[in-house]
């Protein structure tokens, strides 16, 4: 079972590193977003690539009566990746440590 427990523990880690790497992207296309960069600049259509598929959603579900000129899907994206880190990724570490 030790086979199945790396393997767990390897996907775990893995996932943890994405996650970890949204959290920064997202703060930087918000940084990006309150500096007005270029939107021609590569590095910022990068971000948006990148990031869109997470925040767009989010923006699509939150009501009218929240869209009030401040993009907070940033904020929500950040709160939904903070809960599966702390929850998806360690369960994964803990099924992994019981698997041993």
């Amino acid at each position: 079972m030790f086979i199945a427990a790396n393997l767990i523990s390897a996907i775990a880690t893995v996932l943890s590193m994405v996650i970890t790497a949204m959290y920064w992207l997202i703060i930087a296309r918000a940084l990006i977003s309150w500096v007005n960069a270029d939107p021609n600049n590569p590095i910022v259509q990068l971000l948006h690539k990148i990031t869109e598929p997470v925040l767009y959603p989010i923006r699509r579900m939150l009501p009218f009566s929240l869209q009030i000129g401040i993009d907070i899907s940033p904020i929500i994206a950040f709160l939904l990746l903070l809960f599966l880190k702390t929850f998806l990724v360690q369960t994964l570490f803990d099924l992994a440590f019981r698997l041993r």
